[in-house]
């Protein structure tokens, strides 16, 4: 699969089974959360974006970006293991920053697993840093 060419623009819903491929090969999904569930509920969220990149019909990279009034999230950014270190995870993320201040978000905050030093080190590299905060969580609809 090439990754030289690519193109970033909105997700379709005929991407769901490329992108949901795309976190199993990336290990973002979770026994706990549908994957499905988390797509259908983005397209109902119009205060953000949800991206894909392709390469010829290959999706090769996902992000979606939120934004609450208080803080931007960023969720799923994924880049197929082939095409990473290529500089498209870092585009989609320079496009998500640059949404986001577009819409008024003062500051981003995500979550990334504690040990995904590989993952740590590419948001160390584009300024991000762990902040000093206890992340809290409570299901509050069941996927299963």
């Amino acid at each position: 699969m090439t990754h030289s060419r690519f193109v970033i623009r909105d997700f379709r819903p005929e991407d769901a089974d490329a992108a949901i491929a795309l976190w199993n090969a990336c290990g973002l999904l979770r026994p706990w959360n549908d994957p499905q569930k988390d797509i259908a509920r983005k397209l109902t969220d119009k205060n953000g974006a949800f991206w894909v990149a392709t390469s010829g019909d290959d999706v090769i990279a996902t992000v979606m970006v939120g934004y609450d009034g208080h803080l931007g999230s960023i969720n799923y950014l994924a880049v197929a293991p082939e095409c990473q270190r290529t500089g498209i995870g870092a585009r989609l993320m320079r496009r998500a920053e640059t949404l986001l201040i577009e819409m008024g978000c003062p500051k981003v905050s995500f979550c990334v697993r504690k040990d995904n030093d590989d993952v740590l080190a590419f948001y160390d590299g584009l300024g991000y840093a762990v902040d000093d905060v206890h992340f809290l969580g409570k299901r509050l609809i069941s996927d299963e």
